[in-house]
């Protein structure tokens, strides 16, 4: 683990997307966090020690989705699949929810981790985070903290290393190549990558940007609170919204809460998704679990 020293930051962006904003001063505590994500053999690890079973290894429960087609309600995950040619970014349609899709087998049956065991383990939804967190015997971060973390010390820049995307044309992170999603410009296909490929940023954190999605702790709201700019009203250690403010307002049917995801991931482009940034938010119902979703740990001491 690498000690972030805790201060003061400008949380937040007003020169993105909207549910970046306002940015607002925020102060944390110094804590301890993972210098990558929780990797294929480490979550490996706690499954063998505990028999743990994900999200994605269970049946859904049918009164949890109205209105599922039965053939889905069977365990599995949603998995990243490459369209051939432009699409409407609205659709989502790269999406594809793959029975038997899970943490050892990241594209579906057949496929497996092994190889990969130093790739960020996926396919986790919230509650596989934090029961991986409590068996380690640390916590997931607040929005806050994992914000903190990111920028690396660097106070406003865009990016974890700076304000330039790549500068003198090095890539950073593991993002996307081409127009997202039917155009690929790497040299293998888009997906995970191992941990620790790209440098760190200045608290020595590998792969804040890009790569997959982390889960905190914090239950997601539209936007941050209002600014808050003197010295003596600086929010220390700040919480998001409450479970209700969570719910999103446009699936009145589905009643499933929702977290803030922070860092992107490798379907982040300039095309669609420009969330490649420490400042960057994303809410994700609790029971989601796809190919591009991970999680770090923290911890105040060590023990």
């Amino acid at each position: 683990m690498v000690w972030i020293p805790g201060g003061d930051f400008v949380m937040g962006s007003d020169h993105h997307y909207p549910e970046e904003s306002p940015a607002h001063l925020v102060r944390v505590d110094g804590f301890w966090m993972d210098r990558y994500a929780v990797t294929n053999k480490q979550f490996q690890r706690f499954v063998k020690a505990t028999g743990y079973v994900t999200v994605a290894e269970r049946p859904p429960k049918p009164e949890d989705y109205p209105g599922a087609i039965p053939e889905l309600l069977v365990p599995g995950s949603a998995v990243f699949q490459q369209p051939e040619q432009p699409v409407h970014l609205q659709t989502c349609s790269w999406w594809v929810y793959v029975p038997g899709a899970n943490w050892r087998h990241p594209a579906g049956p057949g496929s497996s981790i092994k190889g990969r065991e130093n790739y960020p383990v996926v396919h986790i939804a919230y509650e596989d985070a934090e029961a991986y967190a409590a068996w380690a015997g640390k916590l997931l971060p607040t929005e806050a903290q994992w914000e903190f973390a990111a920028r690396g010390g660097l106070e406003g820049a865009v990016y974890s290393w700076g304000n330039e995307f790549a500068p003198k044309g090095k890539r950073m992170a593991n993002t996307w190549e081409g127009k997202f999603p039917w155009q690929n410009l790497k040299p293998h296909s888009p997906g995970a990558e191992s941990v620790g490929l790209y440098p760190p940023n200045g608290y020595g954190l590998y792969d804040m940007i890009g790569n997959v999605w982390e889960w905190t702790t914090d239950w997601y709201r539209d936007s941050h609170p209002e600014n808050k700019t003197k010295s003596c009203c600086i929010p220390v250690n700040t919480r998001g919204g409450t479970q209700q403010e969570s719910f999103d307002p446009n699936t009145p049917l589905s009643r499933i809460p929702r977290k803030v995801l922070k860092g992107g991931s490798f379907l982040c482009a300039p095309n669609y998704c420009q969330r490649y940034r420490p400042a960057a938010r994303h809410p994700e119902t609790v029971d989601t679990s796809t190919s591009h979703i991970g999680f770090r740990c923290y911890v105040f001491h060590f023990l």
